[in-house]
């Protein structure tokens, strides 16, 4: 085992039990689990590996995103879905999914995983739920172990097309009892319940628009069967979903997830912004998470989310990018920005939300959302996830609030990232990637993912 010693951080924001934020901190890590947090003199002076991070270096914990598409970094301002809405978007944009193969999968995981990195992310949930050709999710769970991300690899699905009413081209959905069989599959593979884990397993059918009820259910009795699997999907996201289930189900979304067994404190729903008042009261009773992606929502004009009425009601609550081709950005720490921003636009009331409630959103609320209680915190037997900002940088400067600042001003990236107890960015340099190579290659497979006929 081998001990790192990072110490003189500008600010050290543990996101303890006390949220204590320590003038001239330090963490010493053992292996990849954190051991100390103090000041600088109150910890050793020395260790194996020494990071000086003297200067004007804010230390977090390590960002979480809880919900993503990965292989949408391909298909970003596409002309055709650049002012859609979430149904017209999506039809737009399923004829050239349709050409996606397993290389794509796999550039797209690591081009998404870069960006979020270099963001200050540590852990990710990404949402597979198509599979054409040749592609699988082992694609994406290799690319993310390859580039050293923490991942939630969710087994997403679709099963209902247009010709059964559903949105989804008959083309691009699959048999239920092959999604399920590929689920079993893939948690007996992959999942890692263990504390720590790099890799989980989460069930993940799409929407209500575009699998049965039947697959929810026996999605949901699957991942309870399996300790940490947990269960994912796209809730409420706007007006027409609404309609969809009110014409289909009979029941609005809320009751429709309740219907199928899916609220739970092993759940988290993505977007909830048309989540009714009810439904948000039995959220927060049962403990069903929500993954808050503001940019999208803007993107797509579904609505403002009613994140501060969800925190009232104890409903779980992280941050999500979603994917790159509806947002069309892949950077955590601007989403984390624009959550602030839009929760007070959309109340009229600037307390509404502030910047270190954002931060907590982002570290705390994302991990409870995944199901982690050792990451989100600077704490002692946590995992070693954490990022360095220095804040000798212009858009920074003349600051008086050193951590609001990382919120309220414009922060591009981080300088230091480390998962696991590895450094992965280096004076914002990633260490685990060929970065101008692997621009170039999605590049290259962009443009060829448009010349093929759709």
């Amino acid at each position: 085992m081998t001990t790192l010693l990072v110490q003189h951080c500008h600010t050290l924001v543990t996101m303890d039990a006390e949220r204590r934020e320590i003038a001239d901190g330090a963490l010493l890590i053992r292996d990849h689990i954190i051991e100390q947090v103090g000041t600088t003199d109150e910890l050793p002076q020395t260790a194996d590996d020494v990071l000086d991070l003297r200067g004007r270096h804010v230390v977090l914990p390590g960002l979480v995103n809880t919900h993503h598409h990965f292989f949408q970094s391909l298909t970003r301002a596409v002309p055709a879905a650049q002012n859609c809405d979430l149904f017209n978007w999506l039809t737009s944009l399923y004829p050239l999914w349709a050409n996606l193969t397993a290389e794509g999968i796999y550039l797209s995981t690591q081009m998404a995983a870069a960006e979020l990195m270099l963001s200050g992310c540590t852990t990710a949930s990404d949402h597979l739920y198509l599979y054409p050709n040749d592609c699988t999710l082992d694609d994406a769970i290799q690319a993310a172990q390859d580039i050293g991300l923490r991942f939630h690899a969710s087994r997403g699905s679709m099963s209902v097309g247009q010709s059964k009413g559903g949105l989804p081209p008959d083309t691009l959905v699959e048999r239920e009892a092959d999604i399920l069989s590929d689920s079993l599959r893939l948690i007996e593979q992959y999942h890692d319940p263990s504390r720590h884990a790099m890799t989980r397993m989460t069930l993940a059918p799409c929407s209500p628009f575009s699998v049965s009820q039947d697959l929810m259910r026996e999605s949901a009795a699957m991942a309870r069967s399996h300790p940490q699997v947990r269960l994912h999907t796209h809730l409420a996201e706007n007006q027409s979903d609404v309609d969809y289930s009110l014409a289909t189900f009979g029941m609005r979304p809320g009751d429709y997830a309740e219907s199928v067994g899916w609220l739970g404190a092993d759940v988290w729903h993505a977007h909830c912004v048309q989540l009714s008042d009810d439904a948000i009261a039995k959220f927060g009773r049962t403990g069903t998470g929500v993954a808050h992606c503001p940019c999208s929502n803007m993107r797509l004009a579904s609505g403002i989310a009613p994140i501060r009425k969800m925190l009232n009601h104890k409903v779980p609550v992280g941050l999500g990018v979603d994917g790159a081709a509806s947002n069309d950005a892949t950077n955590l720490l601007h989403e984390a920005r624009m959550a602030m921003l839009l929760a007070r636009v959309g109340s009229c009331d600037a307390s509404v939300m502030s910047a270190r409630d954002v931060l907590e959103l982002a570290t705390l609320g994302g991990a409870r959302v995944l199901g982690r209680d050792d990451i989100g915190a600077l704490v002692p037997g946590h995992s070693a996830d954490f990022i360095a900002i220095n804040c000798d940088r212009p858009s920074l400067s003349g600051v008086h609030d050193i951590v609001a600042a990382l919120i309220f001003c414009q922060t591009d990236s981080v300088d230091y990232s480390f998962i696991n107890g590895k450094k992965v960015v280096d004076h914002g340099q990633l260490t685990t990637v060929d970065l101008p190579r692997l621009v170039e290659q999605v590049n290259h497979y962009a443009q060829t993912m448009m010349d093929k006929p759709v």
